[in-house]
């Protein structure tokens, strides 16, 4: 979404059962990770799968403003990199609204003898990047921000680094892939301890591009040690991702009658807590995995009993918003445990999925750090602003697909911020959507 995009309004008829298969869009994750290492990569490697929203393409176009070259052919892409290709932009980079994207290309850029401006829309320009911007400070790069929370827009000058040994204060993959993505130019170790483990898509690729890295785990967590090393082209497959999937895995739990098939999905064992979360509230969730980490996940209505649910179950915090709409549904108490990130995500969704919820009929409330759900209620259609939120926008019109109502609408202005991540949502809604 860019802050000259026209707002768009989108409507949800509830009384209808989600029936089908459907495949969720190329992981994000995987796909800003897998264009930032082939672009450091010396050669040309081929990426297929790759994530169709707008946070993706605003990394391609990021790679190629650096000097990778990116040719796009059906379904796939390849992109020729290497250090001795990449160049200061001669612009500004927009990453629109990927903090992901602007996160974990500081990472890259400290190891670059460059300076580079970065920037984003409305709601990227309120994230703080101060989590990165401090140990990338302590690798040697330049980074400067707005305030004392390095709001973007960013400059980041990098250079020489040093090698670190870091425990991020929170539990965040963004943090650590910038530093491992620094670490690959920082003489000595740098090192990331996790005391949370995290999704581990970085380590994973630059294993399989031949970085010089180690992972070790123990009884208090993941440690991850990378050197200075020079990346090998690769070929990477992007399956769908685990956190679009768990929109429909909802939808098929809470919509009467219902029965949904995510196909292709990644099945990392750090980004399918959330599955584990719906089973222990009696959701039929079953999952057939098919090697090569990926598989298909089938939800069938069910009834659902609240549950505590901690922080560490879902580290990035990503399906919060659409556990709440399982929440609300669900009989007795939910409660989100130390999920105050929330907060600073692309909008403060902790807010944001207390009036979700409320606007439903439901009842949500904010304890501290905590989300508390009171469930068991009908939800009836609502009136919802996405406030530039593709989660939050996916995640009401799951809800509005809940309830009994055929004949009122679930109305969600700002629908355009799902482009950022997932731009065929409504089409695949409506085609699950049947009357039975």
């Amino acid at each position: 979404m860019t802050d000259e995009t026209a707002s768009e309004t989108f409507g949800v008829t509830g009384g209808r059962a989600l029936v089908g298969s459907v495949r969720a869009p190329g992981d994000k994750s995987i796909s800003h990770r897998a264009l930032l290492l082939t672009a450091l990569a010396d050669g040309a490697s081929t990426i297929s799968g790759l994530s169709d929203g707008d946070d993706v393409r605003r990394t391609l176009e990021a790679v190629r403003t650096l000097g990778a070259e990116v040719e796009e052919s059906a379904g796939s892409l390849a992109v020729r990199g290497g250090r001795s290709r990449l160049h200061a932009p001669d612009r500004p980079i927009d990453l629109g609204n990927s903090g992901t994207g602007m996160r974990l290309l500081l990472g890259l850029l400290a190891g670059l003898p460059v300076t580079a401006d970065l920037t984003g829309d409305d709601s990227l320009r309120g994230r703080p990047m101060d989590r990165v911007a401090e140990p990338l400070g302590r690798m040697g790069a330049k980074v400067t921000g707005q305030g004392p929370r390095c709001l973007p827009p960013v400059t980041i000058t990098g250079g020489a680094l040093r090698g670190i040994e870091y425990t991020p204060p929170m539990a965040s993959a963004q943090v650590k892939s910038a530093l491992l993505l620094a670490g690959l130019a920082a003489d000595g170790d740098t090192v990331v301890h996790e005391p949370v483990p995290t999704r581990a898509h970085t380590e994973e690729l630059l294993a399989q591009m031949g970085a010089d890295i180690t992972v070790s785990t123990s009884t208090v967590g993941r440690t991850i040690t990378v050197r200075r090393s020079h990346l090998h082209p690769t070929v990477v497959v992007v399956p769908g991702d685990p956190s679009q999937a768990a929109f429909w895995v909802v939808g098929g739990l809470v919509v009467t009658r219902s029965v949904v098939s995510i196909e292709g999905t990644y099945l990392g064992t750090e980004r399918t807590g959330f599955i584990n979360v719906l089973q222990r509230m009696g959701g039929q969730v079953t999952v057939d995995a098919q090697g090569a980490g990926h598989g298909s996940v089938t939800a069938r209505s069910s009834p659902l009993t609240g549950t505590v649910i901690h922080a560490e179950e879902i580290p990035s915090l990503d399906e919060v918003p659409i556990l709440a709409v399982a929440a609300a549904v669900a009989s007795g108490e939910s409660r989100f445990k130390d999920v105050g990130e929330l907060r600073v995500k692309e909008s403060d969704r902790l807010a944001g999925t207390v009036d979700l919820v409320a606007a439903f009929g439901g009842t949500a409330r904010i304890d501290r750090d905590d989300l508390v759900i009171t469930g068991g209620r009908r939800l009836h259609p609502a009136a919802i602003d996405a406030r530039g939120d593709h989660r939050m926008a996916m995640a009401a019109a799951i809800a509005g697909a809940a309830c009994p109502s055929a004949t009122d609408l679930t109305t969600i202005s700002g629908w355009e911020t799902v482009q950022s991540s997932y731009p065929r949502f409504a089409e695949d809604l409506e085609r699950l959507s049947v009357t039975v």
